[in-house]
């Protein structure tokens, strides 16, 4: 009530709404957002309904605590909701601070950028953008603006994002389809194809070469001088160089940008994901001056490319903290330790289990590849699955390790037979030993026919061909 006695507006409860509603999680969903979600979730199994995270790990309704080792596809490289990100944005908005004002500047996005181009001391400046795709979407102008040429070129297999100027560079067929038409001049090399990247650049009117320096989709790793040599192609052909590390960028290859591993300074970078802290989206693009240079090039193009929210105070200031935190709790020396220590398990499981035919990555990005067995009955078992949806098996791997073993991880991509791990950065050794045990038991099994593997992959197998047959 106020002052004379009347009452005042109810107050907003968000911690009761949400118990209040938690039961309706799935049916609210199903009839209000993707409904294919939900089914998809049920199906597999994953309507756990999870309800906390803490660091590396997430909590079930039930308060089962699960090792999450896809991070949000990335994005919780320093865990969640750490306390350092909390206290920063607690103070943002305990301070009353002139956010957005857009008619001046922010103190903190210049802090932000100061910090971030300190990681890259080759490049000069900083624009920010809301995620990843944002950023891609506006290297995509700054090229063109630069260069004053229309084509840009990625790899098969890219990942960069779904909106459309991304989405034109995605090289995966399923999420382009039905979108069409993309952008015009866009165009794609195989990855880790110097012949070909030079080919294409021979054209003269490729402003950008855009490439992720190991590739999301799959976990493929370049040779030792690809990127090195496809940087000296961009400069020797007038293109831009353009590194996307926006899933592998802020130590989780155990080095700050993937792009030290084999030396390249690229003439932008492109950040996000980890970079929010898992609290509030931010994407950056770090570039060169002279690329800047000519998109802000009159007071009056001040303005000629932006985002609204971009440079929102919340977001800088989780940025600067996630900075901090990796910094003060070296998560890059972590991430590199402990991916040494994962694939070094993993490629002992390779050399033991046949149907393990590969394991690569960098750091805490590491993907398992599994193949068609050499023994008779694992064969057969593996066709059948195959012939109804290829790339079938790394479910009958993602699923029991989730169900039995609460590990959360994830096929690393369509039809693909690679699974793929992103544990955030704050992973200990008994997390290690965790993920160890874990795919241990779920491989071994695997290489049991019959087995409780192959139960599952014939429940899995019959879902597709029912799924099929509805669609026509």
């Amino acid at each position: 009530m106020d002052e004379t006695g009347a009452a005042g507006p109810a107050a907003f409860d968000l911690a009761a709404l949400v118990a209040a509603r938690e039961s309706e999680r799935y049916s609210l969903h199903a009839g209000h957002l993707n409904e294919m979600m939900v089914r998809m979730l049920q199906t597999i199994g994953y309507d756990v309904g999870f309800r906390e995270g803490r660091g590396q790990y997430l909590f079930d309704r039930d308060g089962a605590r699960y090792l999450d080792c896809l991070s949000g596809w990335g994005v919780f490289g320093v865990g969640r909701n750490h306390p350092t990100l909390r206290a920063a944005l607690r103070q943002v908005l305990d301070t009353d601070m002139a956010n957005l004002v857009q008619m001046d500047v922010s103190v903190l996005a210049g802090l932000l950028a100061e910090k971030l181009l300190g990681n890259a001391p080759y490049l000069d400046k900083v624009f920010f953008a809301n995620s990843g795709a944002e950023a891609v979407e506006a290297a995509v102008k700054f090229a063109r603006s630069a260069t004053g040429r229309p084509g840009i070129l990625c790899c098969d297999h890219a990942f960069h994002g779904l909106t459309y100027g991304a989405l034109s560079l995605n090289g995966d067929a399923i999420f382009r389809d039905g979108f069409g038409p993309l952008l015009p001049s866009c165009g794609t090399v195989p990855f880790d194809d110097l012949a070909a990247l030079e080919r294409a650049l021979a054209r003269r009117d490729v402003a950008a070469f855009i490439v992720e320096p190991i590739q999301g989709k799959g976990v493929h790793v370049p040779s030792d001088d690809y990127l090195r040599e496809a940087a000296a192609l961009c400069r020797r052909h007038g293109t831009l160089f353009v590194a996307d590390e926006i899933q592998t960028g802020l130590g989780r290859t155990g080095r700050f940008l993937a792009s030290e591993h084999w030396g390249v300074e690229p003439d932008m970078v492109l950040l996000a994901k980890a970079l929010s802290g898992g609290h509030v989206p931010v994407g950056a693009v770090l570039a060169r001056k002279g690329i800047f240079e000519k998109v802000f090039n009159r007071m009056d193009r001040a303005v000629v490319h932006g985002s609204t929210f971009a440079k929102n105070d919340l977001a800088m200031a989780a940025g600067l903290a996630t900075l901090h935190v990796i910094e003060a709790e070296k998560l890059v020396e972590n991430a590199a330790r402990f991916g040494e220590r994962l694939i070094a398990a993993f490629t002992a499981m390779r050399d033991r289990f046949e149907l393990v035919k590969d394991v690569r990555g960098r750091g805490l990005m590491i993907g398992l590849e599994f193949g068609a067995p050499r023994s008779l009955k694992l064969r057969a078992a593996w066709s059948l699955l195959e012939t109804v949806n290829a790339g079938l098996f790394c479910q009958l791997v993602t699923i029991p390790l989730f169900k039995e073993h609460k590990v959360v991880a994830q096929v690393a991509g369509h039809r693909s037979h690679v699974v793929k791990l992103l544990p955030s950065l704050v992973i200990t050794d008994a997390d290690c030993d965790w993920i160890e045990r874990s795919f241990e038991a779920v491989i071994a099994e695997s290489h049991r026919v019959p087995g409780a593997v192959w139960d599952l992959g014939r429940t899995l197998a019959d879902h597709a061909m029912k799924a099929r047959r509805a669609a026509g």
